[in-house]
């Protein structure tokens, strides 16, 4: 899509702890943490997902995530706008124009979720597309519903009026401030005008003058399809929904295996949020990540090592000191930012071994996918130079004789 972007987005998204109920009060204090304590490190979008609009969001939780067919808050346009009873800054009008200012002083960037398409009220009501003559209901496909969230229908790519309608999306989210778009029911294209949905976002993107990320989701993105998504997103999930389970962050090596020949700087593969810290409180069950300290360590590195965008979805406020520690290492985030060409090059049943390299360093990352804690063994180790250093611990190999790794755990070198 362009090389605007030569790093994957790092930052923060609202939904792993939120779900749909994020309100303003509460994406002003996960940004004021980010800016005090993990910018240095290159952590940067804030970013409010899904449902901002709804004035019902988790009001009946015990039934619906989405509640179908709620109360949206939508402009004269057809264009959703912030609920303003969660999002106070945004009323006559201003959208989320005072929030992105607010983010932006923080020498922060700021994203919205999308979905797919056009409100079902819009079509409806028949309210108007800016800038034309036409209406929602003659644009929208009427047959084109999310299967998980009844809010949208799709857009029909032949209706005169269809990319107005997106083009002004954008001019409204540029006049907002908005750097970060992550559109919702379109990456694994389940709907036929998938492909052209992201066409027309693309191109408002490119009117709008703004630089924009554009991120799709929900994944897997289909890899025979590499080249469409690097011409027309920045970012593409690679799976579904992400959570801290250790079966999901095994399955994920194979998933970065098959996406490995397709990292590219502007275009990354997306393996989703990093579960960490204080999750759920929106699915009405707070809660610490399953994940152990070892396997928390061993997704952060798979992540950077295959360059995988970054996206926290903790509440940020409640991390513990062990947490920030891994979030601001800054050998592993040089290591994100600079290495290139990662790949798996090897795999049995207790190890599976990724390896990259910067123009000044060689990186080299052993996974232990055991049970068990094991020694590494020497053929594994052979390339790893004596002036090595590992980065999570910080230990050159001189300062020890022996390897050892913990069950589902990790060891980085660079040299």
């Amino acid at each position: 899509m362009g090389m605007v972007f030569k790093n994957p987005p790092m930052g923060w998204n609202s939904y792993d702890y939120y779900d749909t109920t994020v309100n303003e009060e509460q994406v002003k204090a996960n940004a004021d943490f980010m800016a005090k304590h993990l910018k240095e490190c290159g952590w940067e979008y804030v970013v409010v997902d899904i449902a901002w609009y709804s004035k019902e969001a988790g009001q009946q939780r015990d039934k619906f995530q989405y509640v179908p067919f709620a109360r949206l808050e939508m402009d004269e346009y057809s264009r959703l706008l912030p609920d303003v009873d969660r999002f106070p800054s945004s009323r006559d009008g201003r959208g989320f124009g005072p929030l992105a200012d607010y983010v932006h002083g923080l020498g922060l960037k700021f994203g919205i979720h999308i979905m797919r398409g056009i409100p079902r009220c819009a079509a409806y009501f028949r309210t108007k597309i800016k800038n034309t003559d036409f209406t929602a209901n003659q644009i929208a496909a009427p047959d084109s519903i999310c299967f998980w969230n009844p809010d949208m229908y799709g857009v029909n790519p032949d209706a005169d009026g269809a990319q107005a309608y997106y083009d002004s999306l954008l001019e409204l989210y540029a006049s907002w401030g908005v750097d970060f778009i992550k559109c919702d029911d379109i990456c694994r294209m389940d709907a036929r005008s998938s492909k052209d949905e992201i066409m027309m976002l693309h191109r408002a993107i490119e009117k709008c003058g703004r630089d924009v990320v554009l991120s799709l989701s929900p994944g897997p993105a289909i890899v025979d399809e590499h080249d469409f998504y690097f011409e027309n997103a920045n970012m593409w999930r690679i799976t579904d929904d992400f959570w801290d389970h250790w079966e999901s962050l095994l399955d994920m090596f194979d998933r970065c295996k098959n996406w490995q020949d397709y990292v590219k700087d502007g275009g990354y593969p997306d393996c989703d949020m990093l579960p960490l810290g204080r999750l759920d409180k929106g699915f009405g069950q707070e809660r610490d990540t399953n994940f152990t300290y070892d396997e928390q360590k061993t997704m952060l590195t798979l992540w950077t090592i295959f360059r995988s965008p970054l996206m926290l979805g903790a509440e940020l406020t409640k991390l513990d000191s062990k947490t920030i520690e891994l979030l601001t290492n800054k050998d592993v985030y040089e290591m994100f930012k600079k290495a290139r060409g990662a790949r798996e090059t090897m795999r049995n049943d207790s190890f599976i071994v990724w390896q990259s390299e910067s123009a000044d360093r060689k990186y080299k990352a052993i996974f232990n996918i055991t049970n068990k804690a094991l020694d590494v063994t020497s053929d594994i180790l052979e390339e790893v130079q004596q002036n090595a250093k590992e980065l999570w611990s910080g230990k050159e190999p001189g300062e020890q004789k022996e390897w050892k790794i913990p069950a589902h755990g990790v060891l980085l070198f660079a040299w």
